[in-house]
């Protein structure tokens, strides 16, 4: 029998104090073992499930586990049911709820999230840049340092590091982006990142993440009509923990709908007015989009990796360019047929493959009389592209 006990600093409850006194093995982290009095073998929780399984052959009665906070939460239960063993838990108060508490804020409107696997530091740091209120659970390579500086100067955030939850050094700091790149920090566990500007409109029903919207394409003034516009989006795929460029952005039309659906997005475009018009969409919407004023390519330069583009002018050296830094799609509107081919081209070239769409839209109007007629716009030739390699 398997039983996975969650300490959260405090005394262990009485069921947890008789299965470690019953236990034959106790495995968990080093930092924690040492805080116990066990009188089984421990074992650091390096090769959890070599020792669990070795233990389980030999039938050496019961084993615990000891983990840090509720083990359910982004803890060591997914781990084990994934490999075919169901425990006993025993939680305990979450690092998350202790960090939250301790900052003195609430947080059923808070993303919580766990880097693991490639990409890992990239998601969470996008989710930070899209999301006011986002507690990032620590691991190696990923902390305060790290998100600090992803994250600047084009997101200013508050953070507050907590270390050594619960534990003789717990310490709870208030630090600015700058301060946290520079400053050693021990051993944390949870970094709560906040939008110091953020108001929410309104309490959540939901924990997390808001629910996506209502509607896509929504009732824009703008020369793509709303049929390609969902189109597009429905190619870009735009989700939460990516980063969207959208490069030749005018008003904003797809920048503004890439982040209502949760993404982190850059709007790279070079006229004044139309960067004000942008301004707008994006205070209207109440949404989090990152502006860049500039020409492409050059604008693109020092802009974070992709993982979608959209390309709404510039030419196909902007294309080209957007290609280069390899996301995993990439969309472009074009207003001849003649340039289709050519970005085809270029972006096999750069190990891509695209295929072309022509959209045609028409609208039914009223006219004085009453009667009703279709109003047809100018055709507007899409060009979708992932890299071939995963086609």
């Amino acid at each position: 029998m398997i039983t996975v006990v969650g300490w959260d600093g405090h005394e262990f409850s009485a069921k947890a104090v008789e299965k470690l006194h019953e236990a034959s093995l106790v495995v968990g982290p080093d930092a924690v073992l040492g805080r116990l009095k066990v009188t089984a073998p421990a074992v650091a929780d390096d090769s959890l499930l070599e020792v669990l399984d070795d233990h389980l052959e030999h039938g050496e009665g019961p084993a615990v586990v000891v983990a840090e906070g509720d083990p359910g939460f982004f803890g060591v239960v997914r781990t084990l049911r994934a490999h075919g063993i169901k425990p006993e838990v025993l939680p305990a108060i979450s690092l998350v709820s202790r960090a939250f508490a301790r900052a003195g804020l609430n947080w059923e409107d808070a993303l919580v999230v766990a880097p693991s696997g490639p990409g890992g530091l990239d998601r969470v740091v996008n989710a930070c840049r899209a999301h006011p209120k986002v507690a990032l659970l620590v691991a190696p390579g990923v902390g305060p340092g790290e998100i600090a500086r992803e994250l600047a100067p084009t997101t200013p955030r508050a953070l507050i590091v907590c270390e050594d939850l619960g534990g003789p050094d717990e310490r709870v700091t208030h630090s600015r982006m700058g301060e946290a790149t520079t400053r050693p920090w021990k051993d944390p566990d949870v970094v709560l990142v906040i939008d110091p500007l953020h108001q929410p409109k309104e309490p959540s029903w939901v924990a997390g993440a808001r629910p996506g919207p209502a509607e896509w394409a929504l009732p824009f003034e703008s020369a793509l009509p709303a049929e390609v516009r969902a189109f597009i989006l429905a190619k870009l795929g735009p989700r939460l923990g990516d980063l969207v460029w959208d490069v030749g952005a005018a008003a904003g039309e797809i920048a503004v709908e890439c982040a209502r659906m949760g993404a982190a997005v850059v709007a790279v475009e070079r006229d004044e007015e139309s960067c004000a018009r942008l301004r707008a969409n994006v205070l209207k919407h109440g949404v989090k989009v990152a502006l860049t004023r500039g020409q492409a390519p050059p604008a693109l330069e020092p802009l974070p990796d992709p993982d979608a583009v959209y390309v709404g002018g510039g030419g196909i050296d902007v294309v080209v360019a957007c290609a280069a830094r390899g996301p995993r799609t990439l969309v472009c509107a074009l207003r001849k047929v003649e340039q289709v081919s050519a970005v085809l081209d270029r972006l096999r070239e750069h190990g891509y493959r695209g295929e072309g769409t022509q959209i045609l839209a028409s609208k039914l109007t009223v006219d004085p009389d009453g009667s009703h007629r279709l109003t047809a716009f100018d055709p507007v030739f899409v060009v979708h592209a992932t890299p071939a390699h995963t086609a």
